[in-house]
């Protein structure tokens, strides 16, 4: 008989949380035990989540969500806010498996961090009880540069752009479609969080610099990089497709994702493969969903490896 693993959901209001939510209900062996959302307690979860019945939010504390004792729970909050959370269940409940979807843990090394595609990170994540998700650009952004990193030199720029759900639902400039209508707008252009975090997980430092768009959602990041010697298109390209050959939800393509393509996949594009006329720069893109492989739907995989399930569980692989 098949069991059935509780997951817990902690900040289930925001945009991330409307997707885990979707995906906690389709998923053949997850129930959801609770939804924690201050502004939204007492209203039910269908009201957002038509998918799951007869369960309402909850403001529970710290202490209040440990003590139900999910077999998972997965802590959808801004940066700083979870420690409280982590503190109660490692009291109360450490064999609960926590994901958890802010900057926070991404730079501890007694947390997993979960990038299955990358790292070798499935075997580090099979059983592993303290999952740090990795964050959207600097998923996009290591998906693109993972199969070359070895034959690229220092700072590798990055242009990225997302939707503007990517900034949450605390309003400002960022979230605010008149400020973004018909505009481009860069943010953060020098130590974002992500370039911090893909620079760790590379080994390398890069140069990133996001921009938010009028769209909802979606991210697409455009990637240059300087060669060590020159390299074909062809051998370039094999790289590409040795990396990601078996990975369902990483498509290789020759042509340029735009950024819509992204949108509303739970896999990944990676395309656009140039190599200029000296064959010593590099151009690639990468397309996806911030709510889906960049949150979402990359929890549910890292919780599916966790709890000893079929990674894709829960999962529509392809693009």
């Amino acid at each position: 008989m098949s069991r059935t693993f509780s997951i817990g959901l902690i900040g289930a209001r925001g945009f991330t949380g409307r997707e885990l939510l979707k995906l906690i209900a389709g998923h053949p062996a997850f129930e959801l035990a609770f939804a924690s959302s201050r502004e939204l307690a007492g209203t039910p979860v269908s009201d957002m989540a038509p998918e799951i019945s007869g369960v309402d939010f909850e403001a529970l504390s710290p202490d209040e969500a440990a003590a139900r004792k999910p077999d998972a729970c997965v802590l959808a909050l801004p940066d700083g806010a979870g420690a409280a959370f982590v503190a109660a269940f490692e009291a109360a409940s450490p064999e609960t498996v926590l994901v958890d979807l802010s900057a926070d843990y991404r730079f501890d090394d007694n947390w997993a961090y979960g990038l299955p595609e990358l790292y070798r990170q499935r075997e580090g994540l099979a059983g592993a009880k303290r999952i740090a998700n990795p964050g959207c650009y600097a998923t996009a952004a290591q998906l693109a540069l993972h199969p070359v990193n070895a034959i690229i030199e220092d700072y590798p720029s990055v242009f990225g752009v997302s939707g503007y759900s990517g900034a949450g639902t605390t309003p400002s400039r960022k979230n605010d479609t008149e400020a973004l209508a018909d505009n481009l707008m860069p943010y953060a252009l020098s130590g974002h969080k992500h370039e911090r975090e893909v620079t760790r997980q590379l080994r390398r430092p890069i140069a990133f610099t996001p921009h938010v768009h009028p769209a909802f959602s979606g991210i697409l990041v455009t990637v240059h990089a300087r060669l060590r010697q020159p390299v074909s298109l062809e051998k370039v390209s094999a790289l590409y497709e040795e990396a990601y050959a078996g990975e369902p939800l990483v498509k290789v393509q020759d042509a340029a994702p735009e950024l819509k393509d992204g949108t509303g996949i739970q896999g990944a594009i990676i395309g656009g493969l140039t190599v200029v006329a000296d064959q010593r720069r590099l151009v690639v893109l990468c397309a996806e969903d911030n709510l889906l492989k960049g949150a979402a739907v990359q929890a549910v995989q890292n919780l599916n490896l966790a709890l000893g399930l079929d990674e894709l569980s829960g999962i529509t692989a392809g693009n």
